[in-house]
């Protein structure tokens, strides 16, 4: 353990020697709306300053309702809405979490929930990137009536697109099986995916392909062996992308699930609302909580993996 703490130490001091203040970063940064040269005058300092309360004002918006959320269920449910407003609780008791998790038997909803985003991000992952290998390196002959196809889709609105999706799950005979195949299928075939697939797929250099070929490897060989291997960056971009759409995401399953046991948390939480009258002792303040504990799954995913995702959105749109 010590040794655990000191290499801990080690790298706070390495990071802490290597850093450099933030005004000297400022002086000589050379990008941005605001250069260092620039900065050197007062009117954009005060630019630079509105900026940062622009920007403070977005965060706080942001943050405060999530965190008061959070705090809110902690309250007892008549001081939730109670005047006047109190922000903070007068106590936490995590043992509500707990009971509200046992009440509402998360734990069933919360696996059901898991299994889709799985099922989600296989078919995300697959169906996209056999789709984008197709247009972008094997290019049979069609392949850009597809790719037109495909970019046009960006002008259908998602709520637009609702009742075909539907009408074409219903057709299939989907509907009426207890399984999360059609939610996967919807989830996973998706035109961002295809072109942040695509736009990685176009940056492989066809010198690779060529070479593999004619050491006699078939197309679904070359996916398999090489491209997927050398696409694990974007692959897992998408991946998180898929998690958290099939994780957050309410009208699909309340469309499609038909059966009780296969509900996601999504699903319970909005039918939650609705039966709290029937619950004995089951407040407002706990169905707070029960939102909160929805939600988190999200925030910490954001959390963990915000560079990428932040970063892939930049880069979306940019071919290498």
């Amino acid at each position: 353990m010590k040794k655990f703490f000191a290499r801990i130490g080690e790298r706070i001091r390495k990071r802490s020697a290597n850093h450099i203040p933030f005004r000297y970063r400022l002086r000589n940064k050379t990008e941005g709306i605001v250069t260092g040269m620039e900065y050197k005058k007062w009117i954009y300092k005060l630019l630079y300053a509105a900026i940062l309360l622009v920007l403070l004002a977005a965060v706080l918006t942001a943050v405060i309702p999530v965190l008061w959320l959070f705090l809110a269920g902690f309250k007892d449910a008549q001081d939730v809405f109670k005047a006047p407003f109190t922000f903070w609780p007068k106590s936490i008791d995590l043992g509500k979490i707990a009971e509200v998790w046992k009440t509402v038997g998360f734990t069933r909803y919360f696996l059901n929930t898991l299994l889709l985003v799985v099922g989600s991000v296989i078919c995300a992952v697959f169906f996209n990137g056999l789709l984008a290998y197709a247009v972008s390196i094997v290019k049979p002959s069609g392949h850009k009536v597809v790719y037109g196809l495909i970019m046009a889709s960006y002008m259908i609105p998602a709520v637009a697109s609702l009742v075909p999706l539907y009408a074409n799950i219903n057709k299939l005979g989907l509907t009426g099986y207890a399984t999360f195949v059609p939610l996967c299928l919807l989830y996973g075939a998706n035109s961002y995916y295809f072109m942040m697939i695509k736009n990685y797929f176009d940056t492989i250099p066809e010198s690779l392909i060529e070479s593999a070929r004619i050491d006699g490897a078939g197309n679904m060989r070359i996916f398999f062996s090489m491209v997927l291997p050398l696409s694990r960056p974007i692959m897992g971009v998408v991946s998180i992308f898929a998690m958290t759409a099939a994780w957050a995401d309410f009208l699909l399953p309340y469309l499609l699930l038909q059966d009780q046991d296969l509900y996601t948390a999504m699903v319970v939480i909005y039918n939650l609302r609705s039966s709290m009258a029937n619950m004995a002792d089951f407040g407002i303040d706990k169905y707070l909580i029960a939102v909160a504990i929805t939600i988190l799954p999200q925030i910490v995913l954001f959390a963990v993996f915000q560079r990428q995702i932040m970063g892939t959105g930049a880069t979306s749109g940019i071919k290498g």
